[in-house]
């Protein structure tokens, strides 16, 4: 089974239903739900999806919808060994330097699908938008 680390955008544009991303995000996710897929995220990832949708999402709900997301995708904690090494990190970007390590954290991790492919540019893990994903599953 193939194991595909999901960036935040993607969690985000399944939840918020991000049209026209959201179709690939859904497509995604059913993959997993019929157990075609395997997917991971960080648990910054999580918690950024919370930040991000609360003010559009009543809480109660978004917290059940993500409550519920934990039935379909592997949550890879950001611990301190995670932080030190993206902080000591060559990636401009901090938060994109943890989505690696979380991916890399994976034996034979086989992609990361995200809608910011530029912002991965140095990753030992392919990148792959989600249409670009979806066109090869």
């Amino acid at each position: 089974m193939k194991k595909i680390f999901v960036d935040t955008n993607i969690i985000v544009d399944l939840i918020a239903d991000r049209r026209p991303f959201s179709k690939f995000a859904i497509e995604i996710f059913s993959k997993a739900q019929d157990k075609k897929l395997k997917l991971y995220t960080s648990s910054h990832s999580i918690a950024t999806t919370h930040y991000l949708l609360k003010n559009y999402i009543e809480e109660k709900e978004l917290r059940n919808v993500l409550y519920n997301l934990l039935d379909y995708i592997q949550v890879i904690p950001v611990d301190l060994d995670v932080i030190k090494k993206g902080l000591k990190s060559k990636h401009k970007d901090f938060e994109d330097a943890i989505q690696m390590l979380c991916a890399y954290s994976i034996e034979k991790m086989d992609c990361i699908v995200t809608r910011n492919s530029k912002d991965f540019r140095d990753c030992e893990i392919p990148v792959l938008s989600p249409d670009e994903f979806v066109i090869k599953i």
